[in-house]
């Protein structure tokens, strides 16, 4: 059956490669990016199944028409790609409060309100997969890219949340976890000034960075297409031969923290008593708004 999608950050990389994978097998997609310029081309070349559409996802009430505009368009929305995204370079000591805080707006609060403008049209025709368009560093982190993996953990505790509350309405929810890709995604976002004191890792890091094996962002359509078009789709996908053997490592280090500081962490929860009385609170003030 053809599929509806709406992808953000379509300009270029994966949102551009993603659409192009579903409109060449004959599905309709409502294209997106900051510059209706950059995605004009899809009219071009696949007529009446592409919707280009200018979206910047930092503009609420654009976000809200925008979706409203292309559900109207083609009657119903199937597959929500939300992956327009952006990096800051900084080691902690480094960034402002500026580029922290525009990191966040476009990589996480975007994302939140492009979901939160689809939800209710998702609702109301009962079905729809939102694709939450996560990192391999919103499994583990690197230096000097901490403020960038916040938002993808941020975005990952999101989706697993969401995954919970809409799944009684028939939506579905995945994130998308891609390890390193030859797209052109780390050529740009902010650097921040750099401080002495790190000059010496910054420049040991970007050389390693230079000679990191990155896999093509081609290979990784028929992952999606398959996971769009399964009954039972995961809440995680990741993508690239480098996710699990990283996740792994790192879940194993996690467990064995834990467990080497189990009796601490047991004698800290002192006289356990229930939750009925804060439980019975939040019903009443929540049925006292409504």
């Amino acid at each position: 059956m053809k599929k509806t999608w709406l992808i953000t950050g379509a300009s270029r990389g994966f949102g551009r490669i993603w659409a192009e994978a579903a409109l060449q097998r004959g599905d309709q997609v409502a294209v997106t990016a900051r510059n209706l310029a950059d995605v004009v081309d899809f009219r071009d070349r696949f007529r009446d199944a592409a919707l280009p559409l200018a979206l910047d996802v930092t503009n609420a009430e654009q976000v809200q028409q925008v979706i409203q505009a292309a559900h109207a368009h083609f009657g119903r929305l199937d597959v929500l790609v939300n992956n327009a995204g952006t990096n800051l370079f900084a080691a902690t000591e480094e960034a402002t409060d500026e580029q922290i805080l525009g990191l966040f707006d476009a990589n996480y609060l975007g994302m939140v309100r492009v979901v939160r403008a689809a939800l209710p049209l998702l609702r109301k025709q009962g079905h729809g997969h939102i694709l939450g368009v996560s990192s391999g560093l919103g499994i583990v982190t690197l230096p000097l890219v901490g403020f960038y993996c916040a938002t993808k953990w941020a975005v990952e505790a999101l989706h697993e949340s969401l995954a919970q509350e809409v799944k009684a309405f028939g939506i579905k929810v995945t994130l998308v976890e891609p390890g390193a890709y030859a797209t052109e995604f780390g050529k740009t976002g902010q650097v921040a000034d750099a401080l002495e004191p790190y000059a010496e890792m910054r420049t040991e890091f970007l050389t390693q960075l230079a000679v990191f094996e990155r896999g093509d962002p081609q290979a990784t359509t028929d992952a999606i297409l398959k996971l769009v078009d399964t009954d039972d789709p995961p809440l995680r996908l990741g993508l690239g031969n480098t996710i699990l053997p990283r996740a792994r490592a790192a879940y194993a280090e996690r467990l064995a923290t834990w467990e080497a500081w189990e009796d601490v962490m047991n004698a800290a929860m002192g006289e356990p008593k229930t939750g009925a009385a804060w439980i019975q609170q939040t019903i009443h003030g929540a049925a006292q708004r409504a």
